[in-house]
């Protein structure tokens, strides 16, 4: 379901009364909980701006910023060099949170939490494994009763940087995943039904007895619906957690100075294996220096103020590497 954000926000480094400023954003759906705790808690601090946030999905977000129709964008899936060259307007990539996608699933009669090895995951998804009771799923959960059910595979509907993070680390552990659909925002889904906003995809799953998909940790735990255990490169079977995003964040010794890196199927014996950065989109050459200032007061105060509470909603602060090499690039702006 399409969300609106529409919150108070100032600068508060005016020397002279603001003049109030509206501000039009849109993007990702994976990092909206923490959004709109972030410009709720600014709002309060810095009345005067009003900053609208459309929830409607990274692809979304992209094809708005880069027509120059919304002030600054947000997305969970990198930009791509081609990307980025067509766009009207030059764009900084700026990584806020780092979260984790989790598979979700509704199997009656499961008596604990499922296990979904990475080449079990991606042949459910290409369609190779159709029934809860396969053989394949038996054998990573000993002991658990597995219904004779159809699986029901559902993905979403909308371009999406949830939909490039799973379908990134599906490409990185299934050779013919990769070689057949690849890692995309928008994919030719082999089978399933699709949900717009990690909201629809959650709210399939909870409807629908026998379905399975994927969505950010925190809509998982907000709609109470159980999410399985992933096995990682190191052979370690790891339910989604801060910690474990962290780990996996860990893996990359050398940021890329415009930020854009992938993280899934990171090394490392605690790095859980579907998570990623994601990121605001902010114009370099802004065609209204005050809402720039207003972007780039707000940028700092999530450095400043907004890292601090991100665990609260499941997910992970930047890395304070990053963070300082965040902050430089925000200094950098116009």
């Amino acid at each position: 379901m399409r969300k609106s954000l529409i919150l108070a926000t100032a600068l508060a480094v005016c020397a002279v009364p603001c003049i109030a400023q509206h501000i039009t954003a849109a993007g990702a759906t994976f990092p909206y909980p923490i959004y709109s705790k972030w410009f709720g808690e600014y709002a309060q601090q810095h009345p005067g701006v009003e900053i609208n946030y459309q929830s409607i999905g990274s692809g979304g977000g992209i094809s708005q910023v880069t027509k120059g129709t919304v002030d600054f964008g947000a997305s969970d899936m990198p930009m791509t060099d081609g990307m980025l060259s067509q766009s009207k307007v030059k764009l900084l990539h700026i990584p806020t949170v780092l979260g984790a996608v989790v598979p979700v699933y509704n199997v009656p009669g499961a008596s604990s939490d499922l296990k979904f090895a990475p080449d079990v995951l991606a042949d459910i998804y290409l369609g190779k494994i159709s029934n809860w009771n396969d053989a394949r799923i038996a054998k990573d959960n000993p002991g658990v009763s597995l219904p004779n059910q159809e699986i029901y595979v559902v993905h979403r509907s909308d371009g999406s940087g949830t939909t490039f993070i799973f379908t990134d680390y599906l490409s990185k552990v299934s050779p013919e995943w990769k070689g057949s659909v690849g890692a995309n925002s928008a994919v030719a889904w082999p089978k399933g039904i699709g949900g717009k906003g990690n909201e629809g995809v959650a709210g399939l799953v909870r409807q629908m007895p026998g379905a399975i998909g994927y969505v950010e940790l925190i809509y998982a735990l907000q709609n109470h619906i159980s999410y399985g255990y992933i096995r990682n490169v190191a052979g370690t079977w790891l339910k989604a957690s801060i910690e474990g995003v962290t780990d996996a964040a860990a893996s990359v010794k050398a940021m890329p100075a415009d930020f854009r890196v992938s993280i899934t199927n990171a090394p490392g014996k605690d790095a859980y294996p579907i998570s990623s950065f994601t990121y605001l989109l902010i114009p370099t050459a802004p065609g209204d220096a005050t809402k720039q200032k207003v972007i780039k007061d707000f940028l700092n105060w999530m450095l400043d103020h907004g890292e601090s509470q991100v665990s609260t909603l499941d997910y992970a602060p930047l890395p304070a590497n990053v963070a300082d090499k965040v902050r430089a690039a925000i200094a950098k702006l116009p």
